[in-house]
């Protein structure tokens, strides 16, 4: 355990710290935290269908290594850069993107991005049970349903446990479950690669640029660092402001990219031996499959470990967008509040709607395309706004009637415009079972480019606006003060 923390954030003690700013005193955190957070967060085996994903785009080994490298680096650099917000602003990433929208236009995007949190820790917390019953099974010879409460219980109060404990504390597990678990998943990675049929692999003809790369390595970078964005400064926030800038940055992107691109690489060999591992409902089945009958239950334990501490992430950035959109308690009681509805959730799903689980991840990319879009804008205004106009000053971020550069009295007009229009947009050419936009045809059916449209379209939208507002902004003396 790291002997620098101190104050209201020590391992294994409830942290006490919300979306406050936080002090000079406590800020004791380093860029290897970083490093091993996002590596653990990312060491799961479900990263391996992934590879499976880019050959069946028709690509070959070596056009699915560069999609991979350009998916997951690329996407996890803005996952690095919005953690030096964190280091500037010492606050959560949705308090942070208060400055951008101003208090009260926040709570739009703030929303979307809690319900995110909420499915995506409950699909870990399903896969993590799903995936616990059989192995639970071979133990305990009782029924179906008392097995799943069971397993329900295990994964969810390991899960619920360290996301109330709190930021520390998750710096502490994370760091050792890369070393521990990213070892079995090395393990596992050598015996699914030891059958592979290199001669069916290195022959495999170039797919096209246009209709197989580009939607693949889309699906790359929305399934890895994109989907990670809206949590970014969470963990980044108790670094001190003489950090270094670089190491934040790659820190966060190596720690996520080492792991994943050794899981998506064994992805693509292993399809060669089993080709269903790309459209499976249960890629967990799959790969065990693929493995000695004795490695079955450390190879389990691997994967519900890897799927539990990335749903502790969830839990814990969930309980912090909670109290961004304004609830008043603290955060391990926003943290349980979040717990209830994924345990709930998890429930429902295992033990009584098993068909649901195909449109929930259906929701939860519609969804998508509401984050993309702010997480457009917030790099935008990061990079060439926000040193303009005083940074991430109390009166935006605490404030509701607060005024700062583009926000004036809570709002940000051209950042909310700029959503808006990136989201409309997004929609357009979304293709999911759900919900299917009029324009969802050609190439953006099925290739989750509706996240690049959407992304496209707001930065483009809130780069011009407030490029122009600045000039009158610039002219207004006293108009960047925080």
């Amino acid at each position: 355990m790291d002997d620098t923390i101190r104050g209201t954030n020590e391992a294994f003690k409830i942290e006490t710290n919300g979306i406050n700013r936080i002090p000079d005193s406590e800020r004791t955190g380093r860029a290897r935290d970083l490093f091993w957070v996002w590596f653990a967060a990312n060491i799961g085996i479900l990263a391996i269908p992934y590879g499976a994903i880019l050959l069946a785009f028709g690509l070959n080994l070596w056009q699915g290594l560069l999609c991979a490298v350009a998916g997951v680096v690329l996407s996890f650099l803005i996952v690095g850069i919005f953690s030096v917000a964190g280091r500037d602003g010492g606050a959560p990433m949705f308090t942070l993107s208060r400055a951008v929208f101003g208090m009260h236009g926040n709570r739009v995007p703030n929303f979307v991005s809690w319900i995110s949190f909420l499915g995506w820790e409950s699909i870990s917390v399903i896969l993590s049970t799903l995936a616990l019953i059989p192995l639970l099974g071979r133990i305990l010879p009782i029924g179906t349903v008392p097995l799943a409460l069971v397993s329900i219980v295990l994964v969810g109060g390991l899960v619920v446990a360290i996301g109330l404990l709190g930021q520390a504390t998750l710096v502490v597990v994370q760091t050792w479950a890369s070393y521990i678990f990213g070892l079995l998943t090395l393990i596992v990675v050598g015996f699914l690669i030891t059958d592979t049929k290199w001669h069916a692999v290195l022959s495999l003809p170039a797919g096209s640029w246009t209709n197989g790369f580009i939607p693949a390595f889309t699906i790359i970078a929305v399934g890895t660092g994109i989907g990670w964005a809206n949590a970014a400064a969470d963990y980044s926030r108790y670094m001190p402001k003489r950090s270094s800038r670089r190491s934040i940055v790659w820190g966060s992107t190596l720690g996520a990219a080492i792991p994943l691109l050794v899981l998506i690489s064994a992805g693509m060999l292993l399809t060669t031996r089993e080709p269903s591992l790309a459209s499976t409902g249960n890629p967990i089945g799959v790969i065990e499959s693929a493995l000695p009958g004795w490695m079955g239950m450390p190879f389990v334990l691997t994967a519900v470990v890897g799927l539990i501490v990335e749903a502790d992430l969830s839990l814990y950035s969930s309980g912090l967008n909670l109290l961004s959109l304004g609830v008043k308690i603290q955060r391990y009681k926003s943290v349980a509040v979040d717990s209830v509805v994924m345990v709930v959730a998890t429930v429902y799903v295992v033990i009584i709607a098993k068909n649901f689980f195909s449109p929930f991840e259906s929701f939860l990319e519609i969804v998508g395309v509401g984050l993309a879009s702010w997480a457009a804008i917030f790099l935008v205004d990061q990079i060439f706004v926000r040193s303009r106009v005083g940074g991430y000053g109390d009166s935006v971020l605490y404030d509701p009637s607060g005024s700062q550069g583009l926000t004036r009295r809570g709002w940000n007009v051209p950042a909310l415009v700029a959503w808006f229009a990136g989201a409309v947009c997004g929609l357009l050419v979304t293709d999911s079972p759900l919900f299917v936009g009029p324009l969802a045809k050609g190439i953006f059916a099925t290739s989750s480019l509706e996240i690049f449209v959407c992304m496209g379209v707001s930065a483009a939208v809130y780069g011009a606006w407030s490029g122009l507002a600045l000039r009158k902004v610039a002219a207004q003396p006293g108009a960047t003060g925080s």
